[in-house]
């Protein structure tokens, strides 16, 4: 039904910048929260930049001042402007959207295929 389509990712030296992209689509609903997860090899998934339900934007202490999240309502879209990147940014970045959709009462919780962003030094 619902699908979350990323884009922007790619390879980029040290210092550089890259903007990643995820549109929401393919049903009726309204977004609860959005954002994005990175999983780097041998870690965890970890939070890097969300909106949440009262429309406020979490960010990991290791990207505050050099990542912006940023959407657009109208397009059920979410941003990640990420700037002066290093290689320890280097990972598989997830886009989540936690959606109210038609039938189930609460949310449901999407995740997008993942976009690889490797940083160089």
């Amino acid at each position: 039904q619902v699908q979350l389509v990323e884009s922007g990712g790619g390879f980029v030296q040290a210092g550089g910048s890259l903007r990643l992209s995820c549109a929401a689509s393919g049903g009726f609903f309204r977004v609860n929260a959005m954002g994005w997860y990175r999983q780097a090899p041998g870690h965890q998934r970890e939070l890097v930049a969300t909106f949440t339900s009262g429309g406020s934007a979490n960010y990991a202490d290791s990207v505050k001042g050099r990542f912006t999240i940023s959407r657009d309502n109208a397009k059920n879209t979410v941003y990640l402007q990420m700037s002066s990147l290093k290689p320890e940014d280097t990972a598989v970045y997830y886009c989540n959207a936690d959606l109210y959709v038609l039938g189930p009462i609460g949310t449901v919780n999407y995740w997008g295929q993942g976009t690889q962003v490797t940083v160089s030094s």
